[in-house]
């Protein structure tokens, strides 16, 4: 009798464990950031992330452990920094991504080089276009990459936590008072962001003006002058690269600044607020408190 109930225990095992398998191999669809429909036969197993933002998303959406290839500056969560280079975004190695047998590319846009894309997109391995704009976007991003990897329990816990997270900011600052913030990319020349970019978007969340949210241009060049005669309350600009960029000192001769005047010279990871990835909580927790600090020393 127990013989007979071992032996129904394992067949049941076995048929669990081939069901479980074929739902694993169950095809895939999802919609890209281009619209595109992306159908794969079964959950991808070798991924390359064409961008350092799709390497974090990967991680979110519980697939860190199939990215096979990255680009370079894919440094984040440190796990990533061992995961081998296909390239930079001017240009890939077309060889080497091969090489690795993906059976899907996350790709970006606006930073891959169109004219490769289009090789690999020949090809016929199957391309996903990461280029979310908005932090809902980089939630649903989450979940639409944790389909195509077969991951999505953990995609959705990731997704859930990252709007609950952005949720709570907005709720405690949005309504603050606004400041007025103007955005340095780099200083020479001096760039900025428009409102179109998710950094943008965080600085609102935070009860924060962008200057410059206006302008056409993504990422468009300014004089010294438009941001003297915007007068912003606050400037945010990364950490200095190196010895040769002067970064946010460039503003301390122009005392009639306001944003001098106070004080609210904000240095921060830039990558926090620029990647359009899970870590945008946390460029945008920090900014808030920031943007707080600006606001408690007005004059």
């Amino acid at each position: 009798m127990r013989l007979r109930l071992a032996r129904a225990a394992l067949a049941a095992l076995a048929a669990l464990t081939v069901w479980s398998g074929l739902a694993g191999a169950a095809p895939v669809t999802v919609v890209d950031d281009a619209g595109r429909r992306v159908a794969l036969a079964r959950p991808a197993q070798r991924v390359v992330s064409m961008a350092p933002h799709v390497t974090e998303l990967l991680f979110a959406a519980g697939g860190g452990a199939r990215i096979v290839g990255a680009m370079s500056y894919s440094d984040y969560p440190p796990a990533a920094k061992a995961i081998p280079l296909v390239g930079d975004n001017s240009q890939i190695d077309i060889e080497r991504v091969l090489a690795l047998k993906p059976d899907l590319l996350v790709v970006w846009q606006s930073g891959n080089t169109a004219r490769q894309l289009e090789q690999l997109r020949q090809l016929g391995i199957p391309m996903f276009y990461s280029e979310p704009a908005r932090m809902s976007q980089v939630a649903d991003s989450i979940l639409r990459l944790g389909r195509l990897l077969g991951t999505e329990a953990s995609a959705r816990a990731a997704s859930a936590a990252f709007s609950a997270d952005i949720a709570a900011l907005g709720a405690r600052y949005g309504k603050r008072p606004a400041v007025k913030v103007f955005y340095q990319v780099w200083d020479k020349p001096l760039y900025t962001l428009n409102g179109q970019q998710v950094a943008s978007e965080a600085m609102r969340l935070c009860g924060g003006e962008n200057i410059f949210a206006a302008l056409p241009v993504k990422a468009p060049s300014v004089g010294i002058e438009a941001v003297l005669q915007a007068n912003p309350e606050a400037i945010v600009g990364s950490v200095p690269y190196g010895p040769l960029d002067a970064g946010l000192s460039m503003w301390a001769p122009y005392t009639t600044l306001l944003a001098v005047r106070n004080g609210n010279l904000i240095t921060l990871d830039g990558e926090l607020l620029t990647r359009p990835g899970p870590r945008l909580v946390q460029g945008a927790a920090i900014l808030c408190e920031k943007l707080e600090l600006a606001r408690q020393r007005r004059r």
